[in-house]
């Protein structure tokens, strides 16, 4: 059962790539929506971490709100994102196997983490408008996810989690560069959707893979 969700869950996320780029539409809502949203039921199925079905919950809700391209839409969408990352915070401490002294062993990635931090927030202050408090409330977020992970020990299916917390960042990562950075008609903008969206639904996927 969980098999066929999954592999219904990944042809929903192959059938909206090709939309990632268009315009708004139900279609497009529906794929986008369905394909974290299945992993969230695979995650209550397979009896995983209440606070891993409470990610996948709030990030497929991102999803079906950044869906719909407005700005309010997309202020609604950061927030869901914002809690959900919280909760994959949480969910990596709160781990049988989780050592928070274990952050600091790896200070490539963590220094890395900061710096970025630091990189993007002067970058985004004088450019995102309107949206300027939500998307700097965001970067610390997702980037405390990113560090939070550290704290998960090297072993088994867990060891999923670090490469899915990377590509998950930097689907963010192009996101904001794509949305506040490049010009209207910078020719990177026909690449990025296509970038984004594989980084973001194979982070969400190895989410699960790591704690079911």
């Amino acid at each position: 059962m969980t098999t066929l969700l999954f592999w219904t869950a990944a042809a929903c996320a192959l059938a909206y790539l090709p939309l990632t780029a268009r315009p708004a539409s139900t279609l497009r809502s529906v794929l986008k929506t369905a394909s974290v949203a299945l992993l969230a039921v695979i995650a209550v199925l397979g009896a995983a971490p209440w606070l891993l079905i409470l990610a996948l919950t709030l990030c497929a809700i991102g999803d079906a709100l950044l869906s719909r391209e407005t700005d309010a839409t997309f202020m609604a969408g950061i927030g869901a994102f914002a809690a959900g990352h919280l909760a994959y915070i949480a969910l990596f401490l709160t781990n049988p196997g989780s050592d928070p002294g274990l952050i600091f062993n790896q200070p490539a990635i963590f220094w890395s983490l900061i710096v970025l931090g630091i990189i993007m927030t002067t970058l985004l202050t004088p450019r995102a408008g309107d949206l300027k408090g939500p998307v700097l409330a965001y970067i610390p977020i997702i980037l405390g996810m990113g560090i939070a992970v550290l704290a998960l020990p090297d072993i088994g299916a867990l060891r999923w989690a670090l490469p899915a917390a990377m590509a998950f960042i930097a689907s963010d990562l192009i996101l904001a560069t794509e949305k506040f950075l490049l010009p209207a008609n910078h020719p990177a903008r026909k690449l990025t959707p296509f970038m984004v969206w594989p980084l973001y639904w194979g982070a969400q996927a190895g989410f699960l893979i790591a704690f079911t």
